[in-house]
């Protein structure tokens, strides 16, 4: 009998969750099929109060079934509302916890109430609220404010949500066009930015309506927030991996896209609008009134970061302090009047540094992309114009690169790591200069006026004449002040901690005011400052291990010496010892992907030495240099140029590694010049008899040669690079390399001549791909 009651007990309770089970069941059936049930709201308001308690809704299906039944033309909006608000509540506190503890499984256990107003059909009926805006004009700005945060809420919680709303070409638009109306701007720019992070076809802007209006229309802290939309829509989607993607895949896809990419028409798009770039260089380049206790900023932020990952949110929660203010205004606040809101005493101090820091990054970033896009002059001219570096020099100090007296851990990072709204904005700051002067002539922008002419000076000197680019730059968009920008990096790069990852981005950045062709001023303007010394300290004295930071001094070091005999006396000043010689000569030979275009440089510059006997100082630097005595050698040479061949292959070429063919090649350039091409190529026929491999070594090469003449004679590939950082005429590049693909095997100068008979198009099937 026991047994009986404990059954007559467990019975209707267990009927009960098989009945809640079927609910949803059914539901979820009725979603996927089209056919019964589509949403728990079809459902008797009876039965699904019946069933809230045991299913733990909270009472979610009942409120949506209300929000169903109100949705007409002459519906309570006060009654809409409230109920909407009460959603709101059980949605926020999910988000919250879900974004906190960094849950990012959308599973029914971890949000339970999303799950179940997503199942009950409550993201179709808060968009049908959000789109009643536009044809029931007394729909209030708070109703469809709270509808955007319930559905960024869902969005935080489930993917699937996301990924829905996404597909709605019409909502996405829609969305667009409510950015419009300053009460809902910031709700629905955070919507916008999770839908489009999920799209599988990127949006074009062209389609948006009356963009260029609707831009001009932002205020400068909309248009900060509209940057960060914007750079899902100007970058193509493997921007971020462009290292990594074979130049053999890059070239076929260039084939099949004849047109411009969605990015490009984008920034096209974004570019016709006027004063676009003018106000972002404001945005860029304006001062921010720091408050006491800045120094203090990184430790204040320590409860607040998880909140705060970017300047949407952080505005969502500023626009909260202001939301009283904001009811006499049609403005959107300016973010002094936090001083008297409520909420101000809640904010740390120093917020408004953080919050135009974040602006900063969004900004610096589309410039950047808008930089290397096919645009480029047109960008350069008008960033030139609006006089952004001069700007961003009067913010060096005091903004960009500030002294930090905080060493607190933010985030649970140190401050090397790019969750940092400061390290991401230092990064997007040097991310742009390299960007801007890289092969420009608006380089010389990054000094002031007394540097440039310490330039002119040098030439002076050394009787050389002054590069035109140096004559025709503009003084009046100059930097100003005591220092220009590109002293000023100097200035903070020798004082980079060894570990610090930005001395990959400042190598980088001061790389690209030396590269395209060779100019002797600009050298030694960097040499009177110890760039040298500093160089060769991090590569043989700072025990640094990062292979980035390597390859970015090596490249550095590599546009600093070449051609210039100071820089080898320098050189060889520093590298005093034995010990230090073969330190830095292990460094090079650890990796030759990294370090190859400094090898370049080297035998370049020893190529043209070698012709200059008749002046003293270059033989006395050949007679004492240890990097050129090495170099001189021709078996050293040889291994180089071995290595260089083996470690790449035409299905391997990147934009990182494909110097490596462009080195092996100079190399042989060099050796036609001199008339000893066939001793260099039978030398690597022997080689390969040595290692027992016949064939394998050039017929690599002669693949890796054929690739070459398809990807560098493509009427679209710029080649004017290799001509300018080689200082050879790349008619003669074209006439080398066809010289070794001679098909002729009589010909002492084709690499064919130089493989039997039986090891011929060895691995030759890979090159048709």
């Amino acid at each position: 009998r026991g047994s009986m009651a404990t059954t007559e007990r467990l019975g209707p309770s267990r009927t009960r969750r098989n009945s809640n089970k079927n609910i949803l069941t059914r539901i979820r059936h009725g979603q996927i099929s089209g056919g019964g049930l589509s949403r728990g709201t079809e459902m008797s308001e009876a039965l699904l109060q019946e069933r809230d308690h045991q299913a733990k809704w909270h009472g979610i299906p009942v409120m949506l079934q209300r929000l169903y039944d109100s949705s007409h033309l002459n519906s309570d909006l006060s009654h809409i509302h409230s109920i909407i608000k009460e959603v709101a509540s059980f949605l926020s506190m999910e988000a919250m916890s879900f974004v906190t503890e960094e849950r990012r499984t959308a599973q029914e256990s971890t949000s339970p109430n999303t799950y179940t107003f997503d199942l009950f059909g409550g993201v179709d009926v808060s968009l049908q609220h959000v789109g009643t805006k536009a044809y029931r004009a007394d729909v209030s700005d708070d109703i469809v404010k709270d509808c955007l945060s319930v559905l960024y809420n869902c969005c935080i919680c489930m993917e699937g949500v996301t990924k829905s709303l996404a597909s709605r070409d019409d909502f996405v638009m829609f969305l667009f066009t409510l950015m419009s109306n300053k009460k809902t701007f910031l709700q629905t720019a955070t919507l916008i930015e999770d839908i489009l992070g999920v799209r599988k076809e990127m949006i074009q802007l062209e389609g948006i309506p009356n963009l260029p209006s609707l831009v001009q229309s932002f205020n400068q802290q909309q248009l900060a927030n509209f940057c960060r939309i914007l750079s899902v829509t100007i970058t193509e989607p493997d921007l971020g991996n462009d290292d990594k993607h074979t130049l053999l895949a890059k070239n076929a896809q260039q084939k099949t896209n004849l047109c411009p990419s969605h990015s490009e028409v984008n920034q096209v798009a974004l570019l016709n609008i006027p004063g676009f770039i003018e106000r972002l260089c404001k945005l860029a380049t304006r001062k921010v009134s720091e408050a006491s206790g800045a120094s203090s900023l990184l430790l204040e932020l320590q409860d607040w970061y998880t909140l705060l990952d970017n300047a949407l949110v952080l505005d969502t929660l500023m626009q909260m302090a202001t939301e009283d203010a904001e009811q006499s205004s049609t403005e959107s606040p300016d973010e002094s009047s936090l001083v008297t809101s409520p909420l101000r005493h809640s904010l740390p101090q120093s917020m408004k540094i953080v919050h135009e820091i974040m602006y900063k990054v969004e900004v610096l970033y589309v410039l950047c992309v808008l930089l290397i896009g096919r645009q480029r002059n047109q960008v350069h001219r008008m960033l030139a114009e609006f006089k952004l570096i001069p700007g961003l020099n009067n913010l060096f100090d005091k903004l960009i690169w500030r002294k930090q007296t905080s060493t607190h851990v933010l985030h649970g990072q140190n401050q090397n790591c790019d969750c940092s709204p400061e390290i991401s904005f230092k990064i997007h700051f040097l991310r742009l200069l390299q960007s801007f002067s890289d092969h420009h002539e608006n380089k010389y922008l990054l000094l002031n006026a007394q540097e440039l002419n310490e330039l002119s000076a040098i030439s002076l000197k050394a009787n050389i004449p002054e590069v035109e680019a140096l004559v025709n730059t503009d003084r009046n968009l100059i930097c100003d002040g005591k220092k220009g920008l590109l002293t000023r990096l100097l200035s903070v790069m020798k004082k980079e901690p060894a570990e610090s990852s930005f001395r990959f981005w400042q190598a980088r950045a001061v790389e690209s005011f030396l590269r395209g062709s060779t100019s002797y001023a600009d050298q030694v303007f960097l040499l009177k400052r110890g760039l040298l010394e500093h160089i060769l300290f991090c590569i043989i004295d700072s025990g640094c291990k990062s292979r980035d930071v390597l390859q970015s001094y090596f490249d550095l070091l590599g546009e600093l010496m070449k051609f210039n005999i100071d820089s080898f006396k320098r050189f060889n000043k520093y590298v005093n010892t034995e010990e230090k010689f073969q330190t830095f000569m292990t460094q090079i030979n650890s990796s030759l992907v990294d370090s190859n275009m400094l090898v370049r440089c080297i035998i370049l510059s020893l190529d043209r030495f070698e012709s200059q006997t008749d002046d003293v100082r270059v033989v006395e630097v050949l007679s004492e240099c240890s990097l050129l005595s090495y170099m001189v050698r021709v078996e050293n040479r040889l291994t180089i140029l071995f290595r260089l061949v083996n470690i790449i292959n035409v299905q391997t070429l990147t934009q990182e590694n494909v110097s490596c063919l462009n080195t092996s090649l100079v190399v042989l350039m060099l050796a036609r010049r001199r008339g000893k091409l066939s001793f260099y190529l039978n030398a690597l026929r022997e080689k390969e008899y040595t290692e027992k491999y016949p064939g394998c070594l050039l017929n690599n090469f002669h693949n890796l040669l054929c690739f070459w003449q398809r990807h560098y004679l493509n009427k679209d590939k710029d080649s004017t690079c290799l001509e300018n950082s080689s200082c050879i005429l790349f008619t003669y590049w074209k006439e080398t390399v066809s010289v070794l693909l001679d098909s002729d095997r009589t010909s002492l100068c084709a690499i064919a001549s130089y493989i039997d008979e039986a090891y011929m198009d060895l691995g030759r099937d890979f090159l048709e791909v």
